[in-house]
């Protein structure tokens, strides 16, 4: 006898029904669109200082202004309500609560995510709240930056601050969105801030944004309710081989331990992977690992967070080739440290306007892999969507069918992966807005509402109406 669950799960055009109080949200960045970059004591952060360094932004954009949510926040609001959101996950730009990063937080900066919080709670919004998506406070990049221990120090201290001030208001918190481009690209490739190219001092942060999580989640739980949630989001990659050959397999494994279990070992299992360290013996002895650090940082978790846009191709080559068509970017430095001998492939087929495959098997395999692994771990969908050059026709309306077909595609191998017995509780559309596109500046735009930039307008593309519909009822129409 065929179930309900296994005739929706084999015929692609039915339409999905997800879980109850399955949670159906929007995400943003803080620097990719708060702008006021100098207001109410708000200092530079690393990409205030990169976006201002001629020839690292594309046509030499700045987060100055971006989409000024920090003046028109209850507008955004009003438009999450009218797209019938559950949640909202945003971060919080660390040097707009506490400037040089140590001390004291800044009231004025606090007051702004207080009255943004009580406005969602108002429209019925969960807050779901990122302590850090990159904008480290540049004096403490000066200071050394995630290569550094006292970054992890600073980074708990700072976590402590922001749950004082918002726990009564926030209920769900991510200590770190995407460490991986935090320490790869930002010292590894340099094509984020801070734009260094030193693969010891790539490794080095990814230990430190290890540590700072760990020190974080337990400031978080010494302050915020028992019942609040802490989790942290990786962009976990899911690697492939190029083909069935050995040597294929290794540079599957070698890009998975950098890209993946650097972050999920010592967070979920207590322990860097045998084989890391030991593909990265000739960069460093990893002395930077210090007794106690392991436990510090594998701390129990309420759900961990997945951002997925693309696979990740590579095949073993002789070390003579290139390793720019990774998809992170043109840099002569390789955000991959001891993998010169890994080439990187672009899959066939549809490109999104990042130049990123379209491949919802992708995620699916991804999710599978994740509920083998850590079976006991719930799931949160915290960013997936993509990039298209989208514009606004004659009568004012954005038209994105091909934003509406990978989401829906996306879904679908969600919701497959759910009644395959992934634990998923949600899925969060990347990005409620056109913004800052980081190193791409203004020339991307992932939102499900248009900005016209010189205005600010927002303008709701027809994909945002289509996922309102998927929000209100937690069913996936039919193709």
């Amino acid at each position: 006898m065929v179930t309900a669950a296994q005739q929706t799960a084999s015929t692609p055009d039915a339409a999905r029904t997800f879980p109850k109080g399955f949670l159906w949200g929007s995400a943003t960045a803080s620097y990719q669109i708060e702008g006021a970059a100098s207001e109410d004591g708000r200092t530079p952060s690393i990409w205030d200082t990169y976006a201002r360094t001629p020839g690292r932004v594309r046509n030499g954009d700045t987060g100055d202004v971006a989409t000024d949510h920090y003046h028109r926040w209850r507008e955004d609001v009003a438009l999450m309500a009218e797209l019938g959101l559950g949640a909202y996950r945003f971060s919080l730009a660390w040097p707009r609560i506490q400037p040089t990063g140590r001390g004291p937080a800044v009231q004025k900066g606090l007051d702004f995510y207080r009255r943004l919080t009580d406005e969602l709670l108002e429209k019925g919004i969960e807050p779901v709240a990122t302590l850090y998506h990159w904008d480290l406070p540049q004096e403490l990049e000066d200071a050394g930056g995630w290569p550094e221990r006292a970054t992890a120090e600073r980074f708990a201290e700072y976590a402590a601050l922001a749950a004082d001030a918002l726990g009564d208001r926030v209920k769900t918190w991510t200590t770190l969105n995407e460490p991986w481009c935090s320490a790869f690209l930002g010292y590894g490739s340099g094509v984020h801030a801070p734009g260094r190219t030193d693969p010891v001092a790539a490794l080095r942060a990814a230990h430190h944004l290890n540590l700072g999580h760990g020190l974080a989640v337990q400031a978080l739980r010494d302050r915020l309710p028992a019942a609040a949630q802490v989790s942290v989001t990786l962009n976990i990659h899911h690697v492939r081989p190029l083909t069935a050959t050995e040597g294929d397999a290794d540079a599957v494994r070698r890009i998975d331990a950098l890209a993946n279990r650097v972050f999920t070992g010592p967070m979920l299992e207590g322990a860097y992977p045998e084989d890391l360290l030991k593909d990265t013996a000739g960069l460093t002895d990893w002395s930077f690992v210090k007794d106690g650090d392991l436990e510090q940082i594998n701390q129990p978790l309420d759900f961990l967070g997945v951002n997925y846009y693309t696979p990740t191709v590579v095949s073993e080559t002789d070390g003579s080739g290139t390793h720019t068509s990774d998809g992170h970017g043109n840099s002569p430095h390789s955000p991959w440290p001891a993998a010169d001998r890994v080439a990187f492939h672009q899959p066939p087929g549809e490109r999104t306007a990042m130049g990123w495959a379209v491949d919802a098997t992708g995620l699916y395999d991804l999710l599978r892999r994740l509920s083998s692994d850590f079976p006991k771990l719930p799931l949160v969908i915290t960013e997936n969507g993509a990039a298209f050059d989208d514009y606004a026709d004659p009568e004012g309306n954005v038209n994105d069918p091909a934003r509406i077909a990978y989401v829906r595609d996306h879904l679908a191998a969600v919701h497959r992966a759910i009644l395959d017995g992934s634990d998923v509780r949600g899925y969060f559309l990347w990005s409620l807005l056109d913004n800052f596109e980081w190193a791409h500046g203004y020339s991307k735009r992932f939102g499900a509402v248009y900005v016209d930039y010189p205005t600010g307008k927002r303008i709701p593309k027809a994909s945002a109406r289509w996922y309102a519909e998927i929000a209100r009822t937690g069913v996936l129409p039919a193709a």
